[in-house]
């Protein structure tokens, strides 16, 4: 007796091992991955400016990575809770705008290094919903708490979404990119308007990938979906995946994307076992 659809996900063209440096980019889902990696024994680096939704934010991100260009006055935005930027996270507000650009530059030039050294990116777009800073017409990766009216909200298309995607693929060819669409539901949009997101995103992935030999789709979202549809699998918000949910995916993506070989796999076992010995669980928080 059937009792659940499979959701068929392949494996990715190069697979990662115990010697590559990751990194991931986007959604917290992108979080839940980087510490079960990281649980495991493998070199990553979990969202060097924060949590980032939509594929504008991420598509920054990596040119700020590449470029290593410094932070300066003119990217400070003060908010009620410090200073910040709009390429960051609320967890890098600082009291100060000195104390904001020494932390953020320090931040971005060990994380400049450690995205050069990184063989695999895993991307996790959340939204293709947007703001638009009006006065510095910019989208934002977060809003700061700033007043609306600040901000202009519209949703990114397919051809939006894929050339951003298409970029990433393109300008780093030496790396292997693994996309995914986040399982976590974007309420806040509505019920309507979350779907419409995920269908632009799945489309977007979907042209953008197309024959590309260094860059692959991973189905998390569709796993969820299909797979773990009952409501138990959500969190009491039920939006957010439990931790039984996360870790089932997250054992999906080992079997997609993680070196099989009885060596690698020994080597996670182990990593887990002295995790457990210790007591500790990394915790990669949602914010």
């Amino acid at each position: 007796m059937i009792l659940q659809t499979r959701v068929e996900s392949g494996t990715a063209g190069r697979l990662i091992s115990g010697y590559d440096g990751t990194m991931t980019l986007g959604s917290c889902f992108s979080d839940e991955i980087g510490r079960r990696l990281s649980e495991t024994g493998f070199k990553v680096l979990c969202n060097p400016f924060g949590t980032l939704y939509n594929p504008a934010s991420i598509a920054k991100s990596v040119e700020l990575l590449a470029g290593g260009k410094h932070f300066t006055e003119g990217d400070i935005v003060r908010t009620p809770d410090g200073f910040a930027s709009f390429f960051h996270h609320s967890r890098f507000n600082r009291p100060t705008a000195d104390e904001f650009l020494d932390n953020a530059n320090r931040c971005l030039e060990r994380d400049s290094e450690s995205f050069a050294k990184a063989g695999f990116v895993l991307v996790t777009y959340g939204t293709a919903w947007v703001f638009r800073h009006k006065e510095r017409n910019m989208i934002v990766s977060n809003c700061h708490k700033l007043p609306a009216a600040e901000f202009e909200r519209s949703r990114l298309d397919v051809e939006q979404c894929a050339a951003l995607t298409e970029r990433m693929v393109s300008d780093f060819p030496g790396k292997t990119w693994i996309f995914t669409v986040s399982p976590i539901r974007h309420l806040a949009d509505g019920a309507h308007g979350n779907r419409l997101s995920k269908a632009t995103l799945l489309l977007a992935l979907d042209k953008a990938l197309d024959g590309k030999k260094n860059a692959f789709y991973f189905p998390a979202y569709e796993i969820m979906d299909d797979e773990l549809r009952d409501y138990r699998f959500y969190e009491e918000n039920m939006t957010h995946p439990t931790g039984q949910a996360a870790d089932y995916i997250f054992e999906r993506f080992a079997d997609f994307a993680i070196d099989p070989s009885p060596e690698c796999r020994e080597r996670m076992a182990e990593a887990l076992k002295e995790l457990k010995r210790t007591g500790h669980r990394q915790n990669a928080g949602r914010d």
